[in-house]
């Protein structure tokens, strides 16, 4: 399947209304980005889609990358050093057990606005410490997350 095909026109409107939403009231960046196939680690795709966007950039370090391969089923959220440093300890955990959830149930536009809505709640989205947590879901079976903090 084709990235551009992954949601509908209808989808892609809720996603993109949760974003802007989302960043309506905060200096943060959020950005969602979908590829058909992820080759290796989905950790370095998302990494290095991050750097291409220019993510790393944001005024506050609290830019964040939601990277999802949608043939390859895999997901990875980035989030630069000044929005790592304030959220509470687990929260990337719960971000993407939900997310899971979602996109188990074959929910993904439900998923990736619920993300950008729980990314929001953290208020002010204030390089490079990221959390980086590659899931991968397949309908029926148990979301797994691995996470791993790189060096600053």
């Amino acid at each position: 399947m084709k990235p551009e095909d992954f949601l509908t026109a209808d989808q892609q409107a809720t996603v993109v209304d949760a974003v802007r939403l989302a960043e309506k009231d905060t200096s943060g960046e959020i950005r969602i980005h979908i590829d058909g196939e992820c080759e290796g680690d989905p950790i370095y795709r998302a990494e290095e889609v991050f750097f291409k966007l220019g993510m790393n950039r944001t005024e506050r370090r609290n830019g964040v990358l939601i990277y999802l391969a949608c043939n390859s089923r895999v997901f990875a959220i980035i989030g630069d050093k000044g929005i790592n440093d304030i959220v509470p300890e687990g929260f990337w955990a719960d971000v993407l057990s939900e997310m899971g959830k979602r996109f188990g149930e074959g929910s993904y536009a439900e998923g990736l606005a619920e993300a950008a809505a729980s990314i929001a709640k953290t208020k002010s989205l204030p390089g490079l410490l990221y959390i980086i947590s590659p899931v991968t879901v397949l309908p029926g079976s148990p979301v797994v997350a691995k996470f791993f903090v790189a060096k600053t």
